[in-house]
């Protein structure tokens, strides 16, 4: 398994904020490109399929889920919360690129469950501008799966919405656990 290991621990391998880190991923682009051969694939995900998913690092969704280059669409952010941003490009991912089925997928231990809207007006405090967006954090991380299916389910803009199912990604045993929407 390829991880960030690869990466040095420990303090002779602190990450330097000095754009060391973006120095390094360029450098691992090169290599990649150097023995990168075109695949010939279009945008449309063979299996049909957006999966939206939170953007914590312990989430390797291509391996959890069995995954290939260009099975699917991935939309990440944080909480895997399902905003409008994401609905727009599940619409997308529908409408123009023909997938018929979502996944929404949530995890254990997700630091939207430590944050409250207290975090907007804290950086309101800070830089003197609300921000725009919820922080959208919650509680409980079951309940919050069901809402971002119900916000999949009832929106007017997607086409399929028969095929949506939800699940919590436990990030110490690498399990989904389905989650019932009722």
């Amino acid at each position: 398994m390829t991880t960030s290991a690869a990466v040095p621990t420990g303090s002779e391998g602190a990450i330097p904020s000095d754009g060391a880190v973006t120095d390094r991923l360029v450098e691992a682009n090169e290599r990649y490109a150097s023995a990168f051969t075109d695949p010939g694939m279009d945008a449309r995900p063979v299996l049909h399929v957006a999966v939206v998913a939170c953007m914590d690092a312990r989430l390797d969704l291509h391996a959890a889920l069995g995954l290939e280059l260009g099975d699917c669409h991935t939309i990440r952010n944080a909480g895997g919360v399902v905003t409008d941003d994401v609905i727009r490009s599940l619409t997308i991912s529908q409408r123009a690129l023909g997938t018929r089925s979502i996944v929404l997928i949530h995890h254990t231990g997700c630091g939207l469950e430590s944050l409250t809207e207290e975090f907007r007006h804290e950086l309101e405090m800070e830089v003197g501008q609300r921000p725009a967006w919820a922080v959208e954090s919650f509680r409980d991380v079951e309940q919050d799966v069901r809402q971002s299916m119900q916000r999949v389910r009832t929106s007017p803009f997607l086409l399929h919405t028969d095929d949506v199912r939800g699940f919590v990604f436990d990030v110490h045993t690498g399990l989904l656990r389905e989650i019932d929407p009722a």
